[in-house]
C-alpha cells in the first residue's frame, strides 16, 4: 500500500502560516487521499489529534522544451497538499529537535 503522507512541507508561505497560528501544518500527500485518511495518518505517525483536514489538489502543468533534435512536450506531476490543524496545545516536530 502507498504512503499517505509522503513529506511535510517546508516553504516560505508554509512557514508564514505556521509562524501566524502556531497548531498548522502542511504535508504533500498522496492524490487519492481523502481527509479522513490523512487525519489517520497524522494521527498514527506524530500521535496527535486532527481538529481540522483542508486539502488542495494541484493538475501537473504541460512543459515545453526546445533541443537541437526538436521540440520535447512533457507534464509536470499532479500533487495533492493538505494543511492540518491541530488540537490546542499540541505541536509536530518536523526537524527532529530534542
Amino acid at each position: 500500500m502507498k504512503s499517505i503522507l509522503i513529506r511535510p512541507l517546508i516553504t516560505e508561505k508554509m512557514t508564514g502560516i505556521s509562524e501566524k497560528h502556531p497548531a498548522k501544518f502542511g504535508f504533500l500527500v498522496s492524490v487519492d487521499a481523502n481527509k479522513i485518511q490523512i487525519a489517520k495518518a497524522v494521527k498514527e505517525k506524530f500521535n496527535v489529534d486532527a481538529v481540522s483536514v483542508n486539502t488542495i489538489r494541484y493538475k501537473g502543468k504541460e512543459r515545453t522544451q526546445f533541443t537541437k533534435k526538436g521540440r520535447f512536450t512533457g507534464r509536470t506531476p499532479k500533487f495533492k497538499k493538505a494543511i492540518v490543524t491541530l488540537k490546542e496545545g499540541q505541536t509536530i516536530d518536523i526537524f527532529g529537535q530534542a
